[in-house]
């Protein structure tokens, strides 16, 4: 499983062989669904690194490319990207769509996460 660090966040790179071992092995998942042909994709990334070293430790942060993985993207019906999906303990708990601030992102993100 490939991973980024920036600033002390981990953000995971998950294929679909990955995936549901991810969601299993994290209890508190975030995974942003993106193409690095997308403009938002590429504002929302430092942002979700932002967050993910906030919260070290407590909330797994992971990438999924739409265009490598379309299965992953149509199995959780992903129709607009950046789209962020927040799982709790393999269940969907949340979704964002679109570029947030970093502060109403992770108020959305902890706010499903019940943290």
């Amino acid at each position: 499983m490939a991973q980024t660090e920036h600033s002390g966040g981990i953000v995971l790179h998950l294929n679909a062989a990955q995936f549901d071992a991810a969601l299993r092995e994290h209890p508190s998942l975030v995974v942003d669904f993106w193409a690095p042909w997308c403009g938002p994709c590429r504002m929302l990334a430092p942002i979700l690194e932002q967050i993910a070293a906030a919260h070290a430790g407590s909330i797994t942060f992971a990438k999924v490319n739409v265009d490598e993985e379309p299965g992953l993207a149509a199995r959780f019906g992903i129709l607009s990207i950046p789209t962020c999906i927040i799982f709790k303990n393999g269940q969907r708990v949340g979704e964002t769509v679109g570029v947030l601030t970093a502060p109403a992102l992770e108020q959305k993100i902890v706010a499903a996460l019940g943290k």
